[in-house]
Formats: structure tokens, sequence, C-alpha cells
């Protein structure tokens, strides 16, 4: 699409007024994110792991996730794209929002130091490991139509119908489904706003080490992402390891990388001060 004069300077007085509201609700420079974490680092300690399963490829997987603990999510096949969704175990109303994840922090990517925000403005999880930051806030799991769309029609596990199975374990039901963020899938924006899929970001033994702020259930879905190209629906194995993590410590990065996570954080002492998180 060709832009006239009129339309380019449109388009670069929204940016001006972007960057002026991104800088004035960070008041600051945020700490600098630091690197992937290394395939071979971050050991979890024998006496830490509460709980290890493997996720077959195209099954879902519920948890009750206590505040403090960990869950690393392992793609053992190098194949596996995991799609979340999570809910305060003691108020299921307050769920994951995807949406608040992005804007809050002003970047859609989630890598170590982010954290994923419920829609009360509280920290729900937060990626203390992550070996790849290849992740996806923005286009959803797959349903019934992606798939027929890419695979024929053919009656293979989606991950809208796995989430539907796996809130009725959690004794939720489909008005408590929300967007899901998607693990392990590499989608990038291009300069005219396309979604690109980058499959070679994606590796065998990449993990994601999610901890969580309040206590919550969890639900995880193993299909294939919407845009992932391979024409084979052949999703593999992830490892799942749930784990007591260590205290956070004053300086914890996703606690203190920017003035909207500390403020969640801020959020979240309040709720818990509150008492409500205790009581059922």
């Amino acid at each position: 699409m060709i832009l006239t004069e009129h339309e380019k300077a449109e388009v670069e007085a929204n940016r001006q007024r972007y960057e002026h509201h991104k800088a004035l609700g960070q008041q600051q420079a945020p700490k600098a994110l630091p690197p992937p974490t290394p395939r071979d680092g971050a050991p979890i300690a024998e006496d830490a792991i509460i709980h290890r399963e493997t996720v077959p490829g195209g099954w879902y997987w519920v948890t009750k996730l206590a505040r403090g603990e960990a869950l690393r999510i392992v793609n053992a096949s190098g194949t596996a794209c995991v799609s979340l969704q999570a809910w305060n175990a003691h108020d299921p109303s307050e769920r994951l929002n995807h949406a608040d994840t992005i804007k809050v922090q002003w970047a859609a990517s989630l890598r170590k130091g982010r954290v994923i925000l419920s829609d009360m403005g509280r920290a729900l999880l937060s990626i203390v490991q992550d070996t790849s930051g290849a992740h996806d806030t923005m286009v959803g799991g797959s349903n019934a139509a992606t798939n027929a769309a890419r695979y024929g029609a053919k009656n293979f596990r989606n991950t809208r119908d796995n989430f539907v199975l796996a809130a009725g374990k959690l004794g939720l039901d489909r008005r408590d489904l929300h967007p899901c963020v998607s693990l392990f899938a590499p989608v990038n924006v291009d300069a005219q706003g396309r979604f690109e899929w980058h499959g070679e970001r994606r590796t065998k033994g990449d993990f994601v080490d999610l901890r969580a702020e309040l206590d919550l259930l969890v639900a995880l879905s193993n299909c294939p992402h919407p845009l992932d190209p391979s024409p084979t629906y052949a999703p593999g194995d992830v490892e799942i390891i749930r784990y007591q993590a260590p205290e956070p410590a004053a300086d914890d990065l996703c606690r203190t990388v920017s003035l909207e996570a500390k403020r969640a954080f801020e959020n979240n002492a309040f709720y818990l001060a509150s008492g409500v998180a205790g009581r059922a």
C-alpha cells in the first residue's frame, strides 16, 4: 500500500504520540532485560521438585499452583507449542489478561524478566527463566476451523477444545475461557503489520520457568500454533516440572524491572494483605 504525504504525516504523528505516552507511562528507563537463559543453565534442585509429567502432543494438562511454586515447561521435542490460561484460584473471575500484559509493559514479547498480568492489574506469573523469547501474545491458539484449514477434514485435537475440557476439570466452564498466550510460538510482526513465523527460533530443549505470584488454576494445551506452516499435524511432547521456587530477592528482576511491574506487585501486596486470597 502506497501512502500519501498526508497519510505519512499522520502515521509519524501517531508514532510520536505513542512514544510520548510510553515515556509518561514508564516515567523512567526500565532495567535492561537479560539475555536468554542457556539451555544447560538454571538447574532445579531435586529436593525442590514437587511433580514431573509429560504432556503428549495434542493433549492438555491442568494444575493448581500455589504462590511461590513454579512450572518449568520444556519443549522436549522441539516441535511443541504450549498455550496457557490461568485464573486466581480463590476468585476465578480474575484471569490472565493478554492485552494488559502487552500494553502495561509496552511490549508484545514475553521473555525472561517479564510478568503475565491479570485483568485486575496484578501479577499472576513471573517469567524467571527463558531460553528463547519465542512466544506469542497476539494470535491465540488453534481451533477446529484453523485445524481444518491447515490439515484438512480430520479430527485433530485443538487448543480451544482442549481448554473447554481443561476448564471442566478445574470446576470452570466455557464462560471462564479467555484469550491465551502461547509459548514456543516464534511469531513476529513485520513492518507492514503482518504476522510472520520464524521456526528457526524454536529449538529442542527450550524451556520457560513461570513462577506463581498468586495461588492459581492453570491450564496448558499442547497443540500446533495456527501459524505453524508445517502441513503435518505432529506436535511433540512437552515435559512439565512443578517445583518450589527460591524466595524472590529484594532486587528480583521481574518485580523491579519497571515502574509498571512494581505497581503490579504492589497491587498483589494489597490484595494479599487484605486476607481475601486466603479465603476460598
